[in-house]
């Protein structure tokens, strides 16, 4: 029991959230697996990007020359920090591949679950 982790997961409620709301892991679990040497590492399970297809679209947006994935993400939806959003409703798993193309058309769409009305 003088395990650090130990302690930190015997502290912690269950159900403690550990990601602010407008982080992509948000709501994703945590598990801890033991090593052979009885060492406990904690990590967060993995988070399944939802397929762009089912992300209620509410609009595109065509990149001009050095537009930023925060910039958009703060004039789109509120807040900069929810860049991750852009990639997930466009498909992309690195930030920068997004805004690389000048030009190209982005999707902005709802978050994950939650459905709208298109072309309102």
């Amino acid at each position: 029991m003088t395990d650090t982790l130990q302690l930190l997961l015997q502290a912690a409620p269950l159900n403690a959230v550990l990601f602010a709301a407008n982080s992509r892991y948000h709501g994703v679990p945590t598990a801890v697996h033991t090593m052979p040497d009885g060492t406990m590492v904690g990590y967060v399970r993995r988070r399944f990007i939802p397929p762009p297809e089912q992300l209620t679209m509410l609009q595109e947006h065509t990149l001009v020359q050095g537009e930023r994935l925060d910039h958009l993400a703060a004039r789109y939806f509120g807040d900069p920090e929810l860049f991750w959003r852009l990639c997930d409703a466009n498909a992309v798993m690195r930030p920068g591949d997004l805004i690389e193309a000048v030009g190209s058309r982005i999707r902005i769409t709802l978050p994950e679950g939650i459905s709208g009305v298109t072309g309102a």
